[in-house]
């Protein structure tokens, strides 16, 4: 970065623009740094290539595959050493080119692996893909009292499942009594009833009768070998209206401590869920957990820096961050109780762990928390040199968030915002990431990357960003610059500009005050430094414009003007 000598008029000034670093939309004029372009277009520092010295057009699309409905949701998983793309279009899910499932909900779909198995939500079905056919999956059977004598009594063992509408219970039978009083007053009329004697279903010999909970033999069931050991099952069926649909209706799901938390459920804004451990069939209707006092809708759950992040709109109460981190607890176990951390900002659109760091949108931008359950947590804003231009977007509360090759991705409708984690700008008196900008011709609806490859949907058709020689316009502009003499005219050295660039068609501007853009030349096949011959006069401030249609490289440019006389007022 050029550093400002004291000249008199006449003297020659030398700025050299280099080690590109990302956009600045803040509009500060020459208060823009050296690095920073306060305005470009599709460019990027692409680190796999050159080590990221210059900045470059960025790849373009390249169709992958076309559905004949919207895309909802895509998600690769590997059956038999073998992966595939997993793609729910309209009410369609397919695994290649396969329907394997027909009655998906028409909206955005999450997945997750657990056993090699695919587990998927769509706001409306909680399914299970096992590489041979896909499922509502199937609840495990809690058994929910112990030690039981055929009279009732006994010791609660496990919770209720979500997922199931079965229940067991367990006996100790005394090789009298005929009739077994089970643990809930009625199940559900005309329900199959099983029964296991001495680890052996039977499947005649007794009745059940709903409307009083009990199960009566006609022969009485005989003691157990071992004393006091059950030797007597029930299994039955009770239905509680809405149990299932509080996770079937869910819309978020996050992996932390060998658990699946479930949340997004719009009849029940504020309340999270979690699986048994190692198990997503098991969701005990106790295992949930309310977010602050109001019904103020959570709109991400991330994990990391040793916690699950829980975040939550803005709200009156201003409590909108909370975390979970595992706590076990005398009477139940692994809990994750509920902790308001010391954040009161609250979440509009989504989160996500970027590097190692708990990133959300603000109604102000993307903010990054500091501090973990340990600590006091606070927010960095990370985002002021977009802000201007991302904090305007139409759909900016609609925000996807992915991470491809060190970057942040924020998809907004047909733009993408690249928040860059290995570099940083100082900003406000703290440290920001690096931001680049990019537009595509329509309006992107998800995302995904696998083996480094960025996977982009558009309405009904699956892009890779993998092009490298199709036209894609992109522009690098300079600060305007000013020399450091707002007060006095400048003229360039004709001679005096140097531009380090390399692609097969690339054009050079040149702008002063509040002029447009001219054309100073256009260079073919250009491989190195050109001299581009800027010729201007009485000018305050000077911006180079390096752009083209095709794929470029801009490693450096130099610019020299001469000092001239005061500015006339």
């Amino acid at each position: 970065m050029a550093t400002r000598v004291k000249q008199v008029s006449g003297s020659l000034i030398t700025h050299n623009y280099k080690n590109f670093s990302g956009v600045d939309f803040t509009n500060r004029g020459d208060e823009v740094s050296y690095t920073h372009s306060p305005d470009m277009l599709n460019m990027w520092r692409n680190y796999s290539n050159s080590t990221g010295k210059c900045v470059e057009t960025r790849p373009d699309i390249d169709t992958f595959r076309i559905y004949n409905d919207i895309i909802y949701g895509v998600y690769f998983y590997t059956y038999n050493a073998t992966k595939k793309m997993i793609v729910h279009a309209g009410t369609k899910l397919f695994y290649g080119n396969e329907i394997i499932y027909s009655n998906m909900n028409e909206r955005k779909s999450y997945y997750f692996i657990y056993d090699n198995k695919l587990y998927a939500i769509d706001g409306n079905n909680y399914l299970v893909y096992d590489g041979t056919e896909v499922k509502e999956v199937e609840g495990y059977v809690p058994t929910t009292s112990i030690s039981r004598s055929p009279q009732g009594g006994g010791q609660i063992h496990e919770d209720v499942n979500l997922l199931s509408n079965y229940r067991k219970n367990s006996f100790c039978a005394d090789g009298e009594s005929l009739e077994y009083k089970l643990d809930t007053p009625y199940f559900d009329e005309n329900s199959t009833v099983r029964v296991w004697v001495n680890d052996e279903e039977i499947f005649e010999g007794f009745s059940a009768d709903c409307q009083s909970g009990t199960v009566t033999f006609q022969t009485a069931p005989s003691e157990p070998l071992t004393d006091g050991q059950d030797n007597v099952v029930i299994q039955y069926k009770k239905t509680v209206e809405g149990y299932r649909e509080r996770i079937e209706k869910c819309t978020l799901i996050e992996l932390f401590d060998n658990r699946v938390f479930f949340s997004g459920n719009s009849e029940h804004p504020n309340i999270l869920y979690h699986c048994s451990l190692n198990d997503p069939t098991y969701i005990s209707d106790l295992d949930y957990y309310e977010e602050g006092t109001d019904d103020s809708k959570i709109k991400a759950i991330v994990s990391g820096n040793n916690a699950l992040w829980v975040m939550k709109e803005p709200s009156q109460s201003n409590t909108t961050i909370f975390y979970h981190n595992p706590t076990i607890d005398s009477d139940y176990g692994k809990i994750y109780p509920s902790t308001h951390s010391s954040i009161s900002t609250g979440c509009v659109s989504t989160g996500i762990n970027f590097n190692d760091a708990i990133c959300f949108y603000s109604e102000n931008g993307l903010e990054r928390i500091s501090g973990d359950v340990t600590t006091e947590q606070v927010i960095t804003h990370v985002s002021t040199l977009v802000d201007s231009k991302l904090l305007n977007e139409g759909k900016y509360k609609d925000v996807i968030l992915t991470e491809w090759k060190g970057y942040l991705l924020s998809i907004i409708g047909n733009k993408i915002y690249l928040a860059d984690s290995r570099n940083f700008s100082e900003v406000n008196n703290h440290y920001e990431y690096e931001w680049f900008y990019w537009e595509f011709n329509e309006e992107i609806t998800s995302a995904i990357v696998s083996d480094e490859t960025l996977y982009l949907i558009m309405d009904k058709t699956i892009y890779t960003l993998t092009k490298t020689d199709s036209e894609v316009l992109s522009y690098w502009t300079t600060l305007e610059d000013e020399f450091g003499y707002p007060e006095y005219q400048k003229i360039t050295n004709k001679k005096g500009c140097v531009v380090d660039m390399a692609g097969e068609e690339i054009n050079v501007y040149a702008k002063v005050d509040n002029k447009d853009f001219d054309l100073i030349k256009k260079y073919q096949n250009t491989k190195g430094y050109v001299v581009p011959r800027i010729k201007k006069k009485k000018w305050k401030s000077i911006q180079l414009k390096i752009s083209s249609n095709k794929p470029f490289k801009l490693y450096s440019s130099t610019l020299e003007s001469y000092i001239g006389s005061y500015i006339k007022r």
